[in-house]
């Protein structure tokens, strides 16, 4: 089963946070927005729901929208012996979401904490973040603060790096 948005609208409620919401058209990825020319304040992300070599260890990753990974690199630089996308049922079982619909919000979903967050250390600068709200058709603004609530009350502690390009 998907997630459910008016679930998470609530636990952001519960917690304080207010954010905007943008509509727009179907985005399923990071350079959609070009294509549409969405234009919206804050920072655009890439969202990369990777996996280790064994499939025993999942990494939501969340880099700027317009920056190429060296996965080979990234891989090395965390001690493992090499990462990957996962598949998108493993994207429906750990985060509950549709391909094209991850953001940090679908940390939500992963109530047994599976999912390891990396925040890449060239955008966590920011204060307004883009976040899908497990669809891709709107795009919900948060503040860094208001995230890191988030974070705490979902269990996931990010771990800010540096992430290689390519």
């Amino acid at each position: 089963m998907l997630a459910d948005k008016a679930k998470l609208a609530e636990a952001l409620t519960q917690l304080t946070i207010n954010y905007d919401v943008i509509e727009h058209p179907p985005l399923h990825t990071s350079l959609d927005a070009d294509t549409f020319m969405v234009e919206r304040p804050g920072t655009r992300l890439k969202n990369l729901f990777l996996r280790d070599n064994e499939g025993k260890r999942h990494f939501l990753v969340i880099t700027a929208h317009d920056k190429q990974l060296d996965l080979k690199t990234l891989a090395k630089q965390q001690g493992l012996s090499r990462l990957g996308f996962a598949s998108n049922e493993r994207l429906a079982r750990y985060l509950k979401v549709e391909p094209g619909c991850v953001s940090m919000l679908a940390l939500f979903n992963d109530k047994q904490n599976n999912v390891n967050l990396w925040i890449d250390q060239d955008i966590w600068f920011g204060d307004l973040f883009h976040c899908h709200p497990f669809e891709n058709t709107q795009t919900w603004l948060l503040k860094k603060t208001d995230l890191e609530s988030f974070f705490n009350y979902t269990q996931h502690q990010p771990r800010v790096v540096f992430l290689p390009s390519r």
